[in-house]
């Protein structure tokens, strides 16, 4: 028993049960404490933001150029040389998303359960392989095959990333943070665009272009999830920081009350999840905004070569996409940081990417080129929301299972909105997709109105907490009591 837990039982109060309190709060029991300075805690966050920031950024930025290769792939000849149909092709980029789908809620379980680095990189090793033997992918049996099993390994990238970044960074630093890893979109996007281009020059009797495409990246994947087991700490405990460093990468994050890592399953915070109204909203909005994402990130190379582009054309003129992207999840993160708002800057990023570049791909003539190639751009800054929204989920949901569940019922919402984006777009509308422009601008309405009913819910919710529990004395270390936000009555939402 700790000598905190033996002085709460001489004052009559019972001491929480291991199983119940955060492992941050056993750490500090068996460690005490150390005064950390401003100068301590800049040169820390700085430590965390070289070292563990570049490990999720190759991360993600490998997952989305992984999943997107297929895109690249298909204006390269994939479909003339495997001899599927257009619909076929289609229903690749479905598949992918119904079996992250229904991964999500196995992987989060495993995550709480295992070691979280450890899992996410036995899933990037195992992805990296899939992504290699996509080479040998002669038919639409063994495409499918692959993509479903691409799907079911990606399914840990985004919880795992999430769950890591709320275990180290402060809730005003998380938007920012979880932008430079998700910028990997943009980055990828870049990448692809450039390697497809180069990629169509080779020549060869062994491989064509977009297999040894898929080789190399797979390869890549691979080197990168090894480097990810060895250097990603599991939680600040289980670091390579000194015993200083570790203690203060803990109690600065006392203020987020949301704790660090609890590795029981509690099925009461499960249950809550689920009764809490801000699940439901940000489900919907997320679902809404990922439908014209889905649609933007699997058929981006097709949009453009049907505005009369060649093969290396197109691979070219995708080059801005990444670039808008990456201009959009960078700016949308600091703003959120700085500010420390995170639905406002939603509102905004889906206005520019989905009601004006929406309107723009979908009414604009058909011979103006300029126009729809300026609202192909833009629709990339609708991606540039879904991050702020992760870190909706890592800054107002507390209680480590709550916390686990609620970042797989997001990642559950945005496989079904690029569910459903991917299957606008039908081979009957080519070469405009008119139909599919136009459910993107729809679906962004809806998630901007979405948006604001969240965070109006945050603003009468803290005020009502502000009312009832006024006076309402703080609890040593409760922080740590691995509480959800709806027990811990000292919780406010940011909005």
């Amino acid at each position: 028993m700790s000598n905190m837990d033996a002085e709460k039982m001489e004052k009559g109060e019972p001491a929480p049960q291991v199983a119940d309190v955060d492992a941050a709060l056993e750490y500090l029991n068996h460690e005490g404490t150390t005064t950390m300075t401003e100068v301590n805690e800049k040169a820390l966050v700085r430590k965390l933001d070289f070292t563990i920031v570049p490990l999720m950024w190759a991360c993600y930025n490998l997952q989305y150029l992984d999943k997107t290769l297929i895109n690249y792939a298909n204006v390269m000849g994939l479909q003339e040389d495997t001899g599927i149909t257009g619909n076929q092709f289609s229903l690749l980029a479905t598949l992918f998303y119904v079996t992250y789908l229904a991964f999500e809620f196995p992987t989060g379980y495993l995550m709480q359960r295992l070691p979280t680095a450890k899992y996410l990189g036995a899933n990037v090793i195992a992805w990296g392989l899939v992504v290699t033997l996509n080479a040998a992918a002669k038919n639409w049996a063994a495409l499918a095959t692959l993509r479903v099993l691409l799907g079911c390994f990606e399914s840990a990238i985004a919880p795992a990333l999430i769950l890591v970044t709320s275990m180290w960074y402060k809730k005003s630093e998380q938007p920012a943070r979880v932008g430079f890893w998700y910028v990997g979109t943009g980055t990828g996007t870049i990448i692809g665009a450039l390697t497809s281009f180069g990629f169509q020059h080779y020549e060869s009797d062994v491989f064509t272009p977009w297999q040894i495409m898929f080789l190399i990246f797979g390869l890549i994947t691979i080197v990168v999830g090894i480097l990810v087991v060895f250097y990603l700490p599991d939680s600040p405990m289980k670091s390579r920081l000194t015993r200083e460093e570790k203690i203060w990468a803990i109690e600065r994050l006392r203020e987020n009350q949301t704790g660090i890592e609890n590795k029981h399953f509690k099925f009461a915070q499960f249950k809550e999840c689920f009764s809490d109204p801000q699940t439901w909203l940000i489900a919907f909005i997320t679902v809404t905004a990922n439908i014209p994402n889905g649609a933007v990130s699997s058929f981006q190379a097709t949009i453009i070569k049907g505005f009369g582009y060649t093969s290396k054309e197109t691979a070219l003129l995708s080059i801005p996409s990444g670039v808008v992207a990456c201009i959009a999840v960078i700016s949308g993160g600091l703003s959120s940081s700085r500010f420390n708002v995170r639905g406002p800057i939603i509102c905004i990023l889906l206005l520019i990417g989905g009601i004006l570049g929406g309107s723009l791909l979908a009414f604009s003539n058909s011979s103006n080129k300029g126009a729809l190639l300026t609202g192909n751009y833009l629709t990339n800054v609708i991606g540039a929301a879904l991050p702020l929204l992760y870190s909706y989920s890592a800054a107002n949901y507390a209680g480590h299972t709550k916390k686990v569940t609620m970042n797989a019922v997001v990642l559950m919402s945005f496989c079904l909105g690029n569910i459903i984006g991917p299957l606008t777009f039908r081979e009957a509308d080519k070469p405009q997709y008119l139909p599919a422009k136009a459910v993107i601008v729809g679906s962004t309405a809806a998630a901007i109105l979405a948006t604001c009913v969240l965070m109006a819910y945050y603003v009468w919710e803290n005020k009502r907490r502000d009312h009832l529990h006024l006076g309402v004395g703080h609890k040593e270390n409760s922080e740590f009591f691995d509480l959800t936000d709806r027990e811990n009555k000292e919780f406010r939402y940011r909005w």
